[in-house]
């Protein structure tokens, strides 16, 4: 399968382009795209045959259900079998953007993009091309991350050729993507909500509009309900360590004659390894992170050796991206 790639502007895609793209999908085909975080890999979420092709492109397991795009709070409750009130303050707070909602389905969605499950993720993306996308479409999208199960998100069209080239129909190129990491997913299932995947919504907004939430995923005698519970996620090729000892690390591998890349939020003096050093907010970190992964990733290194950020619920999601890629921990805790 040759991959056509369509330039769009990020900001006003144009309409032309856009209605090409909507074609593809509604004939069934896999359409790469931009969202506000990270690049997805679209289908017809009602097309069952169409959603197969998206798992069989990513190598991604049945039993990891996907998230589902709609263009806005009709389309959303059109895949629900209940929407609280809850709901409504939590869209119309968060919609359009990287908030998702775990809601019981309803019966018109397929099992495969729930993974048999009783419920169905969704969630109404910022990004103007994705909007597009939707409302040319007029069709709900199943659309994980465009990249190979388990392995690094794409925030940049080459990060998706790189893995899917022979494998989509169409990539929409409108270039970087601005938040750098998926949706927070927020299953409004259970009382208090539960967080299952911290992401671009921090815990302190949403406790904010509220109230607490309880944190966690899902019990092992259920289907997941969100993507991102697997141990091993969002990782690259080459081995990834964290530790609050970074500098010494890579001193002491480099010592073994490995090469060795090196991540940072620290103004660390220059080295003979490959460095790459990271804002030390957590929304600019968050941002660079999968980019800066994937240009390590691509150098050709033994081994890559990041510094543990800082702690707290700011935090959260970096932390949680770094624990699932990476093959030694230290100074990463479930809690940011």
């Amino acid at each position: 399968m040759a991959c056509q790639i369509l330039p769009v502007d990020p900001e006003s895609p144009d309409p032309e382009i856009i209605a090409d793209a909507a074609r593809v999908l509604q004939k069934g085909g896999l359409v790469a795209f931009p969202t506000e975080t990270v690049y997805g890999l679209g289908a017809n979420a009602f097309n069952v045959s169409a959603v197969g092709k998206v798992f069989a492109a990513k190598d991604r397991p049945a039993r990891n259900p996907l998230i589902v795009h709609v263009a806005g709070l009709h389309g959303a409750k059109e895949l629900v079998g209940a929407w609280p009130a809850l709901a409504q303050t939590l869209a119309q707070h968060f919609w359009p953007g990287p908030l998702t909602l775990v809601l019981p389905k309803a019966a018109r969605v397929p099992d495969l993009v729930t993974a048999n499950g009783p419920t169905v993720a969704v969630r109404v993306p910022a990004h103007p091309v994705a909007l597009a996308l939707l409302r040319a479409g007029q069709m709900p999208l199943a659309a994980p991350s465009a990249n190979r199960s388990t392995e690094l998100s794409p925030t940049r069209a080459e990060h998706v050729l790189a893995t899917l080239a022979d494998r989509i129909d169409l990539l929409l190129d409108a270039g970087p993507t601005k938040g750098g990491l998926e949706s927070t997913v927020l299953d409004l299932t259970t009382d208090p909500p539960r967080l299952l995947r911290p992401g671009l919504v921090t815990v302190a907004e949403l406790e904010a509009l509220i109230g607490l939430l309880q944190r966690g995923t899902s019990t092992a005698a259920e289907p997941p309900r969100s993507p991102g519970q697997m141990q091993r996620h969002y990782a690259p090729r080459t081995p990834l360590e964290v530790t609050g000892q970074s500098r010494r690390r890579v001193e002491e591998l480099c010592g073994c004659g490995l090469r060795v890349g090196w991540l940072t939020h620290l103004p660390e003096r220059d080295t003979l390894v490959m460095k790459i050093v990271l804002p030390g907010e957590a929304v600019g970190y968050a941002a660079q992170l999968y980019a800066a992964l994937h240009q390590l990733d691509g150098a050709g290194l033994d081994r890559i050796v990041v510094e543990a950020p800082p702690s707290g619920d700011a935090w959260l999601a970096v932390h949680d991206r770094l624990r699932r890629a990476s093959d030694r921990l230290e100074g990463i805790t479930d809690e940011g």
